[in-house]
């Protein structure tokens, strides 16, 4: 978001790139990196694993042994994560979309991929979520870049485009829930020397907020009954800086009676993985206090929180305690 222009993010990028041939990742960064080729296999410990937030002293000694701060609770595993099989080969019909369900969803989160496919089916619309041969879904490879690991997330690109390159054919729309790596497929793709289908999957890939409000708000209009009077929402700084985050607010607004505004906020103070580090905790939270917690603070009890960022939800619940949700979860309440 830089006013003139200077992209800060790829500076960043080539920074930890340049950064990695001298000094080693540390180990919070290794974990964090190589989360989406290890979830699949740490899911299986989910119930230990859950209990470093639980067991006194857990989270001390996993600060110690990690990096990972103390004073924050880790997103638990699912018991159920997302592991149906939806949709199959496309048909081509002009009702084929492909939903695009990253790591922390599939693992922590799967209620929203689940949420979404509610709503596409509402919308009369075909929804596809593809996976490899071992099982495993696409990844934008933004937890590689964050590291500063590129060759690693050129080949996690690769492979979401051979994935994905069945749907490109035909046309059809590539939706995300996740708003950083969503942006990957329409950004840092771009960088990465890739083949002439990056380009077809920057034009295919948005936001599922934005595809409802714009292609889909006819179909889901009256389907949709009242739900909560009040929703507010903070805005993700990768929909802010795409100007993504209005089409949050009209998709929302396809409720009846709903009263939706937006949060005046910067970045959470998250940003990844960022916020979870202990050498980062009070920056993070002083991020937060900026304008995000005090805003979720005095929100009344029965305003509906909305963040479709997976570390924004954490922050506010970090800051504030109150628990957020995903714009497509508040949608498929009120479809009943």
């Amino acid at each position: 978001e830089c006013p003139t222009g200077v992209d800060m993010a790829r500076m960043k990028i080539e920074t930890a790139y340049q950064r990695r041939k001298t000094v080693p990742l540390r180990l919070v960064e290794r974990l964090t990196a190589y989360l989406p080729r290890q979830a699949g296999g740490l899911s299986r410990l989910g119930p230990l694993l859950n209990l470093r937030n639980k067991l006194p002293g857990a989270a001390w000694f996993s600060e110690k042994l990690t990096g990972f701060s103390a004073k924050r609770a880790l997103p638990a595993w699912s018991s159920r994560p997302f592991r149906e099989t939806v949709g199959g080969a496309p048909v081509g019909d002009g009702a084929d979309v492909v939903l695009f369900v990253d790591t922390f969803t599939t693992w922590f989160e799967p209620e929203k991929p689940r949420a979404a496919i509610k709503v596409l089916e509402a919308a009369g619309y075909r929804p596809h979520v593809v996976r490899g041969p071992d099982g495993r879904g696409p990844c934008c490879g933004r937890t590689f870049l964050a590291a500063g690991l590129v060759e690693e997330a050129r080949q996690e690109a690769g492979r979401a485009l051979d994935m994905f390159e069945p749907f490109l054919k035909i046309g059809a729309p590539v939706l995300g829930l996740e708003p950083a790596c969503l942006f990957t497929f329409k950004d840092e793709f771009e960088a990465l020397r890739l083949d002439g289908r990056a380009a077809k999957l920057a034009r295919a890939a948005r936001m599922i907020d934005e595809f409802l409000a714009d292609t889909a708000a006819n179909a889901l209009r009256g389907k949709l009954r009242a739900g909560p009077g009040r929703i507010l929402v903070h805005g993700h700084c990768h929909q802010k800086a795409f100007g993504a985050t209005e089409a949050t607010l009209a998709a929302l607004r396809l409720i009846p009676e709903a009263e939706v505004s937006l949060i005046e906020s910067s970045c959470c103070g998250m940003a990844g993985a960022f916020g979870y580090e202990a050498r980062n905790h009070a920056a993070s939270m002083a991020m937060a206090e900026l304008d995000l917690a005090p805003a979720v603070r005095a929100a009344a009890p029965d305003t509906v929180i909305v963040a479709d960022g997976t570390s924004c939800r954490c922050q506010i619940s970090d800051t504030a305690g109150r628990t957020a949700r995903h714009a497509i979860e508040v949608l498929a309440d009120a479809l009943g």
